[in-house]
């Protein structure tokens, strides 16, 4: 009797400990912040923000979202990594008068939970051009029409598909999540917005939340379908964990920025130029060498034009030769034109944050030309100065005769500029004496007394 009723409790006591469809998470609540313009900073903290969650055994990953869009690569990658993500990810535009718009629009939709302040508005997601071909434009804006009965002027081809792509993209993504797909494309092809409690109304977000804790306190015993796994939260009284951006996030941050970069390329090419010109102190050399690699990897991730690139390049290029070929400023010059209209054309996006200001443009136009007069003006000075290597410093120069010929008193030895002469003069030479060059005749040296006159001719 008694063993049959160990087996029993035993056989229980299995049937307890085994798993289910649904689970209570545990654990704590990690916080990220993109505050910024999307891009590949940003994309980089919230994918290894993702990972890092999940070795840290949290149960909830919140996003505070402010931004005003950004680039499409970068978006994406957060997008993957979210809908990769084993965690639940609920992102929160905050706090009141932030924003998601563009691709902040399209984040939120991939997300698990979707959640904003009072105050606060997302929408406005229209692609604009991020990237092309070198020397390709979009075609200008047709003139609205006059009717308002008549239909609209049909797209280029190009908008047309970056439209139509990005309609089904967050579509896809709407019905994922269950939320309201014909407004998500209401957004794309409209560039239309929505405060937060039209959102709610709207069914776009899922709460309306003053802060974090306030979501989390909504958020509690919610049961969410993470990975094929029903998850239930337990996010009261969880223990809030925020990763700040680290010093990598942050110099990713710097450098991508489409001015430094620019700026970064600058010093690096002058750098080099100031190592080339005076060889041996290895500042300018090392120095130059880190921010061209920087500015370069900097460009690498970031949606430029190549033809601007291109021009930047040749710019830079003439420029250099400039500080080693005797053009007086011609192939310097255009060398700054070249910059200019390249570092203008740099960007191929209209993204905010991503272009670059004309002020620092034309500032590092000015500084470049400014260099180039300084170099040519160090050019024309040495033009000017007399010569004092090659015959024009042999002749007229003084020497002290250091040895004379056996049996010749009219032909000896001087040291000059470094090398020992044979010299020939018309009156017979002493040991010491002072004698100055009046001409050279192949590898002998024509020589009279200080006080003697030259002969004519000569």
């Amino acid at each position: 009797m008694n063993s049959h009723w160990w087996c029993r409790l035993l056989l229980l006591m299995i049937l307890v400990g085994l798993p289910t469809g649904s689970a209570t998470a545990a654990g704590s609540v990690v916080v990220l912040t993109v505050n910024d313009a999307i891009g590949p900073a940003n994309a980089d903290y919230v994918v290894r923000g993702l990972t890092r969650a999940v070795t840290e055994g949290a149960q909830l990953v919140v996003i505070n979202l402010d931004t005003p869009g950004g680039l499409d690569t970068s978006m994406r990658l957060i997008i993957k990594a979210i809908l990769a993500s084993p965690l639940p990810v609920a992102s929160f535009v905050a706090p009141s008068g932030a924003r998601a718009a563009s691709a902040g629009t399209y984040i939120l939709y991939a997300s698990q939970i979707a959640a904003m302040t009072p105050g606060t508005n997302l929408g406005a997601a229209t692609p604009v051009q991020i990237g092309g071909l070198p020397g390709t434009a979009p075609e200008p804006p047709r003139p609205p029409a006059t009717d308002k009965n008549s239909p609209p002027e049909p797209l280029d081809t190009l908008t047309r598909k970056q439209i139509n792509d990005a309609a089904a993209y967050i579509r896809g993504l709407a019905q994922l999540r269950g939320r309201n797909a014909d407004w998500a494309e209401q957004a794309v092809r409209e560039s239309a917005s929505l405060s937060a409690d039209e959102a709610l109304r709207l069914k776009v977000v899922d709460y309306v939340a003053n802060d974090v804790a306030d979501l989390l306190k909504q958020l509690d015993g919610k049961s969410l379908n993470v990975a094929g796994q029903t998850l239930k939260l337990s996010t009261a009284g969880a223990a809030l964990i925020e990763h700040a951006p680290d010093w990598r996030t942050q110099l990713l941050a710097v450098i991508t920025n489409p001015s430094v970069a620019l700026l970064l390329i600058m010093f690096g090419i002058y750098g080099l130029i100031f190592e080339f010109i005076s060889p041996g102190s290895g500042v300018g050399g090392v120095l130059g060498g880190i921010c061209l690699l920087l500015g370069l990897y900097a460009l690498q991730l970031l949606p430029v034009n190549y033809a601007g690139v291109g021009l930047i390049l040749l710019g830079l290029a003439f420029m250099i030769a400039e500080a080693f070929l005797p053009s007086f400023g011609v192939i310097g010059f255009g060398g700054v034109v070249a910059f200019v209209v390249g570092a203008v054309i740099l960007m191929d996006t209209d993204v905010p944050g991503f272009g670059i200001p004309l002020a620092l443009i034309i500032g590092m136009a000015l500084i470049s030309a400014l260099l180039l007069m300084t170099l040519v003006g160090m050019a024309l000075k040495a033009r000017s100065r007399a010569l004092v290597s090659g015959d024009a410093g042999l002749v007229g120069s003084l020497a002290t005769v250091t040895g004379l010929l056996p049996g010749l008193p009219m032909s000896g030895w001087v040291q000059l500029q470094g090398e020992k002469w044979q010299v020939q003069s018309r009156s017979p030479l002493h040991l010491g004496q002072q004698v100055r060059v009046v001409a050279r005749r192949g590898v002998m040296l024509e020589v009279i007394a200080p006080d003697e006159t030259p002969p004519r001719g000569g």
